[in-house]
């Protein structure tokens, strides 16, 4: 063997699942196809229960020093508050939503991997991959072949691995296209919550980030490749506060992406296994799919160490069964939120007032704080 596993992309979730095994002491090799400067990849929340899985894997004290430490998510209707949900009282030694930027959770990552003597083979493309009994060889697009014990797929939505295994991606679209900003604004935006906007336009998530920015995601019809301060402030104007409006003054980046809501019909196929977006895609609404993703790869990386050392290899059948229905959770709840939030107006006044109802309650607000956090999953 050349490895004892083979991770194919090297974000977040190939990136733990890397620095899992490397810490476990086993072999790992790592590729990706883009080149670092490539990576315009852009989640930003990470949840409790991603921090305490990354934990003992020595990269959250500089997460945490880096990233913004938010005590609750408010579903709002323009100004209305209609449910908040504090963190401040979850039973966690992470009572916080954590923003930062995708491109430094990375990094943070990548450094943790290299001190622990990993590194990642960029840019390099899989172009076929062959099982035995014994393991799997992988065919690289400069005609070099890697033989692992096992191959972890986290290849991002259209996965070649998946694709390359056989195994389904079930599910659909939404209607509706999204669009992603990272911008500098004043007036009437709590700098202190990650606010999810409900609007007959649609939904927007507003979301403090470090430096003084925000991270603006919005539903919209056809969205532009590349919003401008015209466009995301028409959006804010829609669907933001009214008594005091938001102001946008620069549009740092921002891009444009389709959703999809879809679960792989297995998580194993053999020796190739899936984890993150290879495996399960759904709304941004929640800020969930990159938690779920590192979670995936915690979890597999702890079963496939267990297994590489002389375990029962269906250890990793308990992994694909057991993660399958948390993504289904997740699914349900982003799911959930979108509709709640681009529900028709006619349904707007009733919507409002059921929210605002169970928002009183406190065993709402924290159940929902539960499963936004991830600690659900524990």
């Amino acid at each position: 063997m050349d490895a004892d596993v083979l991770i194919v992309g090297a974000g977040p979730v190939g990136l733990t699942a890397a620095i899992v095994l490397t810490q476990q002491g086993h072999q790992v090799t790592i590729v990706d196809t883009q080149a670092e400067s490539l990576n315009t990849s852009r989640a930003a929340v990470v949840h409790p229960r991603t921090l305490e899985l990354l934990k003992p894997y020595g990269v959250v004290p500089a997460m945490t020093a880096h990233g913004l430490h938010i005590p609750r998510f408010t579903i709002r209707d323009r100004d209305r508050v209609l449910v908040p949900v504090p963190f401040d009282g979850l039973d966690t030694p992470f009572p916080y939503t954590l923003m930062i930027s995708q491109a430094d959770t990375e990094a943070f990552l990548l450094a943790r991997l290299a001190e622990l003597g990993g590194k990642v083979l960029r840019p390099v493309t899989v172009t076929g991959i062959e099982q035995d009994a014994e393991g799997v060889t992988a065919t690289l697009d400069d005609g070099r072949r890697i033989r692992a014990a096992y191959l972890i797929g986290a290849d991002g939505m259209h996965s070649m691995v998946r694709e390359s295994a056989g195994i389904a991606f079930d599910g659909g679209a939404y209607e509706e296209s999204f669009t992603l900003a990272d911008v500098r604004l004043s007036g009437g935006v709590p700098q202190d919550e990650v606010i999810l906007y409900f609007s007959p336009a649609g939904l927007v998530v507003v979301a403090p980030l470090p430096g003084g920015s925000y991270r603006i995601v919005a539903t919209v019809d056809q969205a532009p490749q590349r919003p401008d301060v015209a466009f995301v402030q028409r959006l804010l104007d829609e669907r933001g506060p009214e008594a005091e409006p938001a102001v946008v003054h620069e549009v740092i980046w921002g891009s444009r992406f389709r959703v999809h809501h879809r679960i792989a019909g297995t998580y194993r196929k053999d020796r190739v296994l899936l984890a993150g977006d290879a495996a399960h895609v759904h709304s941004p609404a929640g800020g969930q799919g990159m938690n779920l993703g590192i979670d995936d790869a915690v979890s597999l990386g702890e079963a496939l160490s267990r297994v590489l050392r002389g375990a029962s290899p269906d250890l990793l059948d308990g992994y694909a069964t057991g993660r399958r229905p948390q993504a289904e959770k997740v699914v349900a709840l982003a799911g959930t939120l979108t509709a709640l939030a681009t529900a028709a107006s006619g349904m707007r006044l009733l919507r409002n007032l059921v929210l605002r109802l169970a928002g009183k309650i406190p065993a709402v607000r924290h159940r929902l704080a539960w499963q936004l956090s991830g600690l659900n999953r524990r």
